[in-house]
């Protein structure tokens, strides 16, 4: 007797597992293949922090129940700061993962040759931190989205700064003022570089100098010497971590001097690598970037955008020790921020009025988006130009602030109109890199 009850409620087990699986089995899933550069020198860079923003983004979703009755299925993949690892693992997750979607990446090095990837195999990728122009540019793309501003809006930002700043900060008309620009030699820096060129020059200041260099160069103390003859006021940097920190502690040794330093993200925005590496020295650094969520006024954007960004913050702090508020990365927004509006806005219309997540779902879906300024967490708003214009899968509503670290705080500086500190320029006597 006790034997048949044992049976009966084994095979009922059995039968209740079944539906369990079935059920399991049944439940719709998107699948987006997110990657990033989680070991290697970018992860330090900048990548990380933006791929713990996404994730953030994706376990939020998850948890509230996913996307009119999809989960979101992420397969992570690392592209271990190297390009060819980059195109392997889209290929990978397109190929044998299928997934229906690539999100992601860092460096513009990668997104390059990923965007024409995307579009020759008619597989959408939403771009979440890459910044190059010339990754869209005159390129005609169809199945690309970037949220992200874009390189040529950097080299504009810094160069309108100086320009308003010049007279009232260094006492010099901008047709007076020396401007130095040096830059990684990548996509990236090159895009930034040519762009500072082109504004500063539009606006008066006289560049005594433009040199790229790689990434990884060993030595820069040649471009040092350049910059000590040059006599630079303003020094426009474009780099990342390794070679920024180089490059300071070369300018040390060879006793370089500038009234400002301005960086333009990447290694610039990561203050507590500058600040390991420099000490007091990042103290009154520039960087100009997307503006990071928690700087911004919660008044001025959409309700309820505030409550999102404290939970971003929340759960980006929960992994990282040792982290104020004010020191969170500008990644960690750019990652999640770019990943929420994807979720939030495109898949639920592409499930709802294109009926589901295939490519031209997701495409449509995309091509409709129409958030003001003020509607996402970092301030802008998000709309893409159409094909068949010069910068088609851009995202036309992006824009740029210029931040300084102050007192090992992160303040607005530019545009004035939501600034949350003002200027400090030129740097003060007894400063490392001060002119005496």
């Amino acid at each position: 007797m006790n034997i048949r009850r044992l049976c009966v409620s084994f095979g009922f087990a059995l039968a209740m597992s079944g539906l369990a699986v079935t059920a399991y089995a049944q439940q719709k899933e998107v699948k987006i293949g997110v990657i990033y550069d989680y070991t290697g020198p970018l992860a330090a860079g900048g990548s990380l922090p933006g791929a713990m923003g996404t994730k953030a983004a994706i376990d939020m979703i998850n948890e509230r129940g996913g996307v009119e009755g999809y989960k979101i299925n992420a397969i992570y993949a690392d592209a271990q700061s190297k390009p060819d690892i980059a195109i392997n693992e889209m290929t990978r997750l397109i190929e044998q993962e299928n997934v229906d979607l690539i999100l992601g990446v860092f460096s513009s090095g990668q997104c390059v040759p990923m965007a024409q990837m995307a579009d020759a195999k008619k597989k959408v990728m939403w771009a979440t931190i890459c910044v190059a122009s010339s990754v869209v540019k005159n390129k005609n793309l169809t199945h690309f989205f970037r949220v992200q501003v874009h390189s040529d809006q950097y080299g504009e930002t810094s160069c309108k700064f100086l320009n308003e700043m010049s007279k009232a900060k260094l006492g010099k008309d901008p047709k007076d003022l020396k401007v130095a620009i040096i830059y990684e030699d990548g996509p990236y820096g090159a895009g930034i570089g040519g762009s500072n060129e082109t504004n500063c020059k539009a606006l008066g200041m006289q560049v005594v100098l433009k040199e790229g260099y790689s990434a990884t160069a060993p030595d820069l103390s040649s471009l040092i010497t350049k910059l000590r003859r040059a006599g630079a006021d303003v020094i426009l940097h474009t780099g990342y971590n390794p070679d920024i920190t180089l490059f300071w502690r070369q300018a040390r040794e060879q006793g370089l001097k500038w009234s400002a330093l301005i960086g333009h993200g990447a290694g610039y925005a990561q203050y507590d690598k500058l600040h390991s590496a420099f000490g007091k020295d990042a103290n009154l650094i520039f960087n100009v970037d997307p503006a990071a969520a928690q700087l911004l006024d919660p008044k001025t954007l959409k309700p309820g955008l505030g409550d999102i960004t404290k939970e971003m913050i929340k759960r980006y702090t929960a992994q990282v020790k040792d982290k104020k508020v004010d020191e969170v990365p500008p990644h960690v927004s750019m990652g999640f921020n770019h990943t929420y509006v994807f979720l939030t806005d495109v898949l639920p219309r592409a499930i709802k009025k294109y009926g589901g997540v295939s490519t031209d779902a997701l495409r449509k879906a995309a091509l409709d988006t129409d958030i003001p300024v003020g509607g996402t967490i970092q301030g802008y708003g998000v709309k893409f130009f159409p094909p068949g214009t010069p910068m088609s899968g851009q995202n036309e509503r992006s824009s740029m602030v210029v931040m300084q670290y102050i007192d090992n705080n992160t303040k607005i500086v530019y545009p004035t109109a939501i600034k949350t500190a003002d200027p400090i320029m030129p740097l003060p006597k007894g400063y490392t890199y001060a002119p005496q």
